[in-house]
């Protein structure tokens, strides 16, 4: 039986904690970075056919939310029509897809966690690639899983934690929005989701195909991530910024974000026996790295 999984992705968050993950165990995992694939201008299906792996994991995709406004082309390659070719591809060799996608298909309206039955309405072209492609994957069938995640945060890399630990060394004070509500959510719980996902699907087991939530375990806002790492600051420093909690209204950019980006993963719990992480822990995590 094949046993090498594709991931496509190398240098991002989940991508990285994958190869991570590789090294600690026995996975055999092949990257497929932009050196390898550019998704922007290769066919993926052409790397999928040559090698025929176990699975596919993607972890690739334009994730930069704001930036996305103003190129909205690239957005939609790299999120709706890179995950479909993989997809096709997979579907015609019969090979399990594993695909990330975000809380941004939602409108944030909603007053409690969202589900993964409730109706989607991005709020803009981020959240509207990832939701085509969604539902290109979903459209193409095969045995094809998707784990819509939110606020992934990771030791290393561009992430929220970090951004907050550089400037807690350098300003006095912190405006940071109080009013966008979510679940914090470790890099590594999704690749070990994704890792787990892939091997039981190449064996066969198809009790994680479909749609689910992966997110941490309890809301937060922006301002209280802040918080935490500026006590850590504080601790190990002796210097913590002035936290100023501020609206959304108050912080203008231009993608609109949903204030509530709160993910239920009740289905992926009850499905997988997997326990979310709380949030504290997690930005913890990332603080130890």
């Amino acid at each position: 039986m094949r046993k090498t999984i594709l991931v496509f992705g190398r240098s991002g968050q989940v991508a990285t904690a994958l190869a991570e993950l590789g090294t600690a165990s026995d996975a055999k995992l092949e990257f497929a970075g932009r050196d390898r694939c550019d998704l922007l201008v290769d066919d993926p299906a052409r790397l999928i056919g040559q090698l025929v792996p176990a699975a596919v994991i993607n972890a690739s995709g334009h994730t930069a939310v704001d930036k996305a406004e103003s190129e909205p082309e690239a957005a939609m390659r790299l999120n709706r029509d890179a995950p479909a070719a993989m997809a096709r591809a997979c579907a015609a060799l019969e090979i399990p897809f594993v695909h990330i996608s975000t809380d941004y298909v939602f409108d944030g309206a909603k007053t409690q966690p969202y589900v993964e039955t409730d109706p989607i309405g991005p709020l803009g072209v981020y959240g509207r690639s990832k939701a085509e492609g969604e539902a290109e994957v979903a459209e193409i069938g095969g045995a094809w899983t998707i784990f819509r995640t939110a606020w992934v945060m990771s030791p290393g890399g561009a992430n929220f934690v970090n951004t907050m630990r550089r400037f807690a060394a350098e300003r006095e004070v912190m405006r940071v929005v109080d009013d966008q509500h979510g679940r914090p959510t470790l890099a590594a719980d999704i690749a070990a989701v994704c890792l787990e996902t892939a091997r039981r699907s190449a064996d066969g087991d198809r009790s994680l195909q479909g749609l689910f939530h992966l997110a941490g375990d309890d809301d937060a806002t922006w301002a209280d991530v802040a918080e935490r790492v500026f006590e850590h600051a504080g601790r190990r420093t002796g210097r913590r910024p002035a936290l100023a909690r501020i609206s959304t209204a108050d912080y203008p950019t231009p993608a609109h974000r949903p204030a509530n980006s709160r993910l239920d993963t009740a289905k992926l719990q009850r499905t997988a026996a997997w326990t979310p992480r709380p949030w504290r822990d997690t930005v913890d995590i990332c603080l130890a790295g």
